[in-house]
């Protein structure tokens, strides 16, 4: 009858420590009204407690720092910290020991071992080592996997390993808005949502834009010649509160030529925000390139360059019109028609001829007109006829200005 050996133990003990910074210790404030039965015990008794702050003793405030007593939350973007120590617990000396740790994520497997040289011998009572550092960019289930191989003084080889399965969570909801201008503009709305269950200080929150963008940040007022953020000083994102950051991209002037260029689905850039916790521990975040659909022109667009914000009634103003050959292949001779409306009319004459107009080309056109009716009104009105294909395009609501009695103007 065969008899079961028993498991050999391992000359070498593995114990590995998540390195993470201590936090404030905070008491739980219990007080009455001196008329109350314990009278001033409990003032008394909290003013004794070492834990609390001189002075403010009800608040939850404390001095004293407390060492993690778990595990803890990873969030994605904050950089994970362990430490990896290898003991001899007998009384030989080990030799050629080599120790790995690599980290198993959904995707794929990292080594995070600082070096992958055996060390040659390990006497007893003796130790090596190690710390090592991982900037997590995967959410969901991660899984550190430390191997320890090493020769008895027998020669012998030996071989273990342990694993410990941790969860990185999200830290932040991000969600963004794309506006677009009738100038080629494009307003980028953030909004940005602590998720987590402790306060944030939100160092940074940055558009990197594409190449063919420059982007405006519009989160900071000039105040007496200073600029200030809207948000003030302490940019504090408490639990489960949800911050907006406005952006602004115009596209390059060579890209801002070409009319063809920006349309369909464009790459705007991606937000970068960098955050604190607790006591300075640092998280970064990069969003993926962000898309937007450009809106579709047709054949010909016609948008607006100048235009009064406000004007006399019954008096000429001028616009410019951009006229823009949307096509990448085909040349359009274009014509002009000016048609009045109830309140708008043009000065001019209709059904002009504008010329050939060229793939990917644009031409710039000075209109008079004046209004007959008070109030804000719609510019309205303007067709343009593509001799080639018989094909007219109308532009009404292209902008609204507002118009008042000269008299009223003049007053202010």
């Amino acid at each position: 009858m065969d008899v079961a050996q028993p498991k050999q133990e391992h000359l070498l003990a593995l114990k590995v420590m998540r390195l993470t910074k201590p936090t404030l210790f905070t008491n739980i404030p219990v007080t009455c009204e001196e008329r109350d039965l314990p009278g001033n015990l409990f003032n008394q008794l909290m003013k004794d407690d070492p834990s609390t702050v001189e002075g403010a003793e009800p608040l939850m405030l404390g001095e004293m720092l407390t060492l993690p007593q778990n595990f803890g939350n990873i969030f994605l973007g904050e950089t994970f910290s362990s430490y990896i120590s290898v003991h001899n617990d007998s009384n030989q000396v080990v030799k050629d020991i080599l120790v790995k740790a690599d980290l198993q994520t959904s995707s794929q497997r990292l080594n995070l071992s600082a070096s992958s040289a055996a060390v040659a011998e390990l006497k007893p009572d003796c130790c090596i080592d190690d710390v090592i550092h991982h900037e997590v960019k995967e959410i969901g289930t991660h899984i550190l996997v430390c191997a320890v191989s090493y020769t008895t003084q027998t020669g012998e080889k030996m071989y273990f390993r342990k694993f410990f399965k941790f969860q990185v969570l999200k830290p932040l909801d991000v969600k963004t808005k794309f506006y677009n201008a009738e100038t080629d503009e494009v307003f980028l709305e953030a909004q940005i949502q602590n998720i987590t269950t402790s306060p944030m200080f939100m160092e940074k929150v940055s558009l990197e834009p594409s190449i063919m963008y420059n982007v405006a940040e519009l989160n900071t007022v000039d105040t007496a010649g200073a600029s200030e953020s809207t948000f003030g000083s302490r940019t504090y994102l408490q639990p489960m509160d949800t911050r907006q950051y406005l952006y602004c991209l115009k596209p390059k002037q060579e890209f801002a030529e070409k009319a063809g260029v920006i349309k369909g689905v464009t790459v705007i850039g991606k937000l970068d925000i960098v955050w604190k916790t607790n006591l300075g521990e640092r998280g970064r975040l990069q969003t993926s390139q962000l898309q937007r659909m450009a809106p579709g022109y047709g054949d010909v667009r016609l948008s607006l360059e100048t235009i009064p914000d406000t004007v006399n009634l019954e008096e000429p103003f001028d616009i410019t019109c951009k006229i823009t050959n949307c096509s990448s292949e085909r040349t359009m001779d274009l014509v002009l028609e000016m048609c009045n409306t109830n309140s708008i009319h043009w000065c001019g004459v209709s059904g002009r001829q504008l010329g050939k107009l060229h793939p990917s080309t644009s031409l710039h056109l000075a209109l008079t007109l004046l209004s007959s009716v008070q109030g804000l009104q719609s510019v309205s009105g303007l067709r343009l006829t593509d001799t080639f294909l018989k094909r007219t395009y109308e532009y009404d609501d292209i902008a609204q200005v507002c118009v008042v009695s000269s008299k009223v103007k003049q007053e202010s």
